[in-house]
């Protein structure tokens, strides 16, 4: 199964090739587990749901730790047709047989409870995109459930869901959406923004 991220970090300052340039070494930890290709609109990571959201996460934390508003947007997809299998992205936390959908929730707040905080709080907003399945409402609804029982859940928002806490504890919840929701080996998307030290913070 293919899956990836296409990022793109925005830093809101005058010195924003800086904190971009700055940031870029929390991805040497994760670089031999993933494909990364930049352009001049985002960076492209290819690898396991369990290597792409601790990245992402790295990247950002580094990035907001700054003190500057940053923001991240990230297309996030697993299992889309249209891409190749790809050796680099093999992982036991997808493409095998779904599990009853009470069972995954538990698991997925049992998940973001055991995250190490990061010591930088993040607000986010993502919504969340189940393809090819005649039961996507159910998988959508039970994944909203997990959000109400993260942790980190602030409100529902038209075509998405707010989240706000830790850095570790949202992106851990970002995770289990994606890992634990929609078929195991079916093609799953998030949509997703997430900003720090934002100045308009309510």
């Amino acid at each position: 199964m293919f899956s990836g991220a296409q990022i793109s970090l925005y830093p809101m300052t005058d010195d924003f090739v800086g904190v971009i340039l700055g940031a870029l070494g929390a991805l040497d930890p994760w670089r031999d587990r993933l494909r990364i290709e930049t352009d001049d609109i985002s960076t492209l990571l290819v690898g396991p749901p369990e290597v792409l959201f601790p990245a992402m996460r790295d990247l950002f934390v580094a990035a907001a730790k700054s003190g500057k508003h940053c923001v991240l947007s990230a297309a996030v997809s697993r299992g889309c047709p249209g891409e190749p299998d790809d050796p680099i992205c093999h992982s036991d936390e997808t493409g095998g047989p779904a599990i009853p959908l009470d069972e995954r929730k538990l698991a997925a707040i049992r998940a973001v409870q055991a995250t190490p905080s990061t010591g930088q709080k993040v607000a986010a907003q993502f919504s969340l995109y189940v393809m090819g399945t005649g039961d996507h409402m159910d998988e959508i609804y039970g994944c909203i459930d997990f959000l109400k029982q993260s942790g980190v859940f602030e409100r529902s928002k038209n075509f998405c869901t707010k989240l706000r806490g830790d850095a570790g504890a949202v992106f851990a919840t970002l995770a289990e959406a994606f890992c634990r929701f929609g078929p195991g080996a079916g093609h799953v998307t998030l949509d997703i923004t997430i900003s720090a030290n934002s100045p308009s913070a309510v």
